[in-house]
């Protein structure tokens, strides 16, 4: 199995739903010789999850038999809710989690209100729903309540 192979199994640790190609994490696999490089952009700047993922991703290409394994961070560019595939969303909302809409463009103000988003209920599909609280379990997440069916759902924040 090549390099690219093996590092396209690799799961996020926060959403083990998705691999890091799904949520678009995964940037480049290189394989020179004996040595293989991995690239990997986090989801914003500081996110805990990329020591695992660092990781993860050495361990799995280990266990494939890549002996000589170099995982880098790019920040640049910056990642995007955008590069989450189209079957990273369909997981997502299949494990009743609501996918960021298009990322912002432009100037971002920085306002202390939470943001207003245009968002369906992932087990329902009604549109009213309310922000129970803008920090979910993760710095990426948003909480929210369905008034309809009244479910509670994690909704992954547009960046």
């Amino acid at each position: 199995m090549s390099a690219l192979a093996v590092a396209a199994t690799v799961t996020d640790p926060e959403m083990p739903m998705l691999t890091l190609v799904d949520l678009g994490v995964l940037r480049d696999v290189a394989e020179d010789g004996e040595h293989v490089t991995v690239t990997i952009t986090p989801t914003y700047s500081g996110c805990p999850a990329m020591a695992t993922m660092r990781d993860d991703l050495r361990h799995a290409l280990h266990t494939a038999g890549y002996a000589d394994v170099d995982v880098r961070v790019s920040l640049s560019p910056a990642w995007s809710s955008d590069w989450i595939t189209e079957r990273g969303r369909r997981k997502l909302k299949a494990h009743g989690l609501s996918a960021p809409g298009p990322a912002p463009t432009g100037p971002i103000p920085l306002t202390l209100v939470p943001t207003r988003r245009a968002i369906d209920c992932p087990r329902c599909g009604s549109a009213a729903v309310r922000l129970t609280s803008e920090f979910g379990p993760t710095a990426c997440k948003a909480l929210y309540q369905c008034t309809d069916c009244l479910e509670p759902f994690e909704h992954v924040k547009e960046i």
